[in-house]
């Protein structure tokens, strides 16, 4: 057995279909079904019912399914521990980021640290909606500042910035020239969303449910910060966003309005709980000194 089937068996399992499966993995339809085919004889058991609509896992396959996920976790952990230490020989800290990250903190942080640390290059890594703790479990950034909430598994987190939300209106809409907007003022209007995000984030991002017990009225799907603004400005729909973006994302086609009654925006400082790289320590040590909050404080609670 190998890791390249057990990536198929989820890439299967997730898709519900062996086609979208195949086209997601960048092999042949025919070869996919192969392969599924020789995995379950080796197993001795059917992993898949196939049906008409697609393909549902057997009671078996969902255990296996299961298994293979944690696998691969873990593979993807042995692969980051070498990241890792291929990183610190050759220097270079890659900082993990989302949009506006941690506002002006995020910037502060890289430029002092590369001050302090001028042997050491600082890669600032960008990421679109909630991926930057995968980011860091499978070793593409070394630490990262994560929006929460996020899955923080086999992660040290520790909460370094809030901020208020804000609303993304065209800069025509009736509301735009308000000086706050209550979650109720726009229960009607279309949200913006991505299917690229967990969906505890997606709802926590769209307050699901509403105070009132609705739902919010769903919008077009992006995929990355650009299609959100391009959609808002063209008056497709809303979006919520933290207070940061409504600076580094100005355009005179958009308004930004403060959210009043929702909670804010928390930002964890996140790294591997099991690393020992002087360069991650710095760095925290760093944003520990710019927030002033004393080293090991709220450690391992990003909601504190």
């Amino acid at each position: 057995m190998e890791l390249r089937q057990l990536s198929y068996l989820v890439a299967i399992a997730e898709e519900g279909n062996l086609g979208r499966a195949a086209a997601r993995l960048y092999v042949s339809q025919p070869a996919l079904s192969y392969a599924l085919r020789k995995l379950e004889t080796e197993l001795g058991v059917p992993l898949f019912q196939r049906h008409p609509g697609g393909m549902t896992p057997t009671r078996a396959g969902r255990d296996v399914v299961a298994e293979a996920r944690r696998t691969l976790r873990q593979a993807d952990r042995v692969l980051a521990a070498a990241e890792r230490h291929r990183r610190r020989e050759k220097a270079v800290l890659r900082v993990g980021f989302e949009a506006s990250g941690a506002g002006e903190l995020t910037t502060r942080a890289r430029a002092e640290f590369a001050r302090r640390n001028p042997d050491v290059r600082v890669e600032p890594k960008r990421f679109d909606w909630g991926q930057e703790a995968a980011a860091l479990r499978d070793g593409r950034v070394d630490v990262a500042f994560v929006w929460l909430p996020a899955d923080l598994t086999d992660l040290h987190a520790e909460t370094v910035h809030t901020e208020p939300r804000v609303v993304g209106l065209p800069a025509g809409h009736l509301l735009a020239g308000r000086t706050g907007i209550g979650i109720l003022d726009v229960k009607d209007e279309p949200l913006l969303w991505t299917e690229r995000a967990p969906r505890d984030w997606v709802d926590w991002w769209a307050v699901n449910p509403r105070p009132d017990g609705s739902a919010p009225r769903w919008g077009p799907k992006n995929d990355n910060v650009e299609e959100m603004l391009e959609q808002v400005a063209e008056g497709t729909a809303i979006c919520f966003a933290p207070a940061s973006m409504a600076l580094y994302y100005a355009r005179p086609d958009l308004s930004w309005v403060p959210l009043t009654d929702v909670e804010p925006l928390k930002v964890a400082l996140a790294w591997h709980k099991d690393t020992s790289d002087p360069h991650i320590q710095g760095f925290a040590h760093v944003v520990h000194e710019l927030t002033a909050t004393p080293p090991g404080d709220a450690a391992n609670d990003p909601d504190a």
